[in-house]
């Protein structure tokens, strides 16, 4: 899955079925579960004192957080078209790159959002500083982004292809 500047998701077939499906679920089933314990711990009496209650109430409020984000996420969603093969870092791609040019201190990572991230690869965000500072460019070409302690990093994109699963 990855995000576009327009804020289209791209996702393959797979990933929107399965948030598709966390979607149903959430709407459905898990809302009629979440309910009938907020009800249960509502019987149990004083409801400022009621530990069951309060934290039934934090989890629906969490699950209906999910539920929106996952309609925003698949109403923008666009299913199975992959970027193109140009060589330029961007969602979708498949990037390895090298620390201050070291050609021994190597990454390869998915630019995706980290909504459903790969178990096979690692991910980084387009919004990350590291995405952001590398997004659009062209293999060959440097990078720099600032590191969580302040100093400045330097990374050489080495590698950018098409993500296929």
């Amino acid at each position: 899955m990855t995000q576009t500047s327009e804020n289209v998701t791209w996702l393959t077939q797979e990933a929107y079925n399965q948030l598709k499906a966390e979607l149903e679920y959430l709407s459905g089933p898990a809302r009629t579960e979440i309910s009938k314990k907020i009800e249960a711990a509502r019987e149990e009496g004083d409801l400022r004192e009621n530990g069951g209650y309060h934290a039934a109430k934090e989890e629906q409020g969490k699950q209906e957080l999910r539920v929106r984000q996952l309609t925003q996420l698949l109403d923008n969603a666009k299913v199975g078209e992959a970027p193109a093969d140009t060589g330029v870092v961007g969602p979708g791609m498949v990037v390895t790159i090298a620390f201050g040019g070291d050609p021994d201190d190597t990454v390869t990572f998915l630019m995706a959002s980290r909504e459903y991230a790969s178990t096979d690869i690692e991910t980084y965000s387009p919004q990350s500083p590291l995405g952001s500072a590398v997004n659009g460019k062209k293999v060959g070409e440097d990078a720099q982004y600032e590191l969580p302690n302040g100093n400045k990093a330097s990374v050489k994109i080495l590698e950018a292809k098409p993500y296929t699963g």
